[in-house]
């Protein structure tokens, strides 16, 4: 069993940064890639980052240069950096990750969702 715990979530002004982490826990053997997903209400869900175990990154184009994914695969965490926020970036934030756990095959497992709010 596997469980993702997200934090960092919040009200910032338009031009603030917010930190998100994310640590995966349980009977895991291996983590492979880790993303940040968000939905925004009224729209689909959409992938904001994503970063492999051996450190390869991609973006969003509505976040690239602004937002910074990275890893510390020792303690099985993910991060997003998010710099010069926008109010097009409120949404629920939601931490993805492909983990296999002992005895068993590699799935996705997601976190609960943290709501950033950015006021204009």
């Amino acid at each position: 069993q596997v469980q993702l715990v997200e934090s960092g979530g919040g009200l910032v002004q338009a031009g603030g940064s917010l930190r998100l982490s994310c640590v995966a826990s349980g009977s895991i053997s291996s983590v492979h890639a880790m993303s940040w997903y968000r939905q925004a209400p009224g729209k689909q869900r959409e992938l904001v980052a994503s970063i492999t175990s051996g450190g390869s990154t991609n973006y969003a184009d509505s976040v690239k240069g602004r937002f910074t994914i990275s890893r510390d695969n020792a303690k099985n965490t993910v991060y997003l950096q998010m710099d010069d926020l926008k109010p097009d970036d409120t949404a629920v934030y939601y931490c993805s990750a492909l983990i296999r756990v002992i005895l068993s095959l590699p799935k996705d497992y997601w976190g609960q969702g943290t709501q950033v709010t950015v006021s204009s």
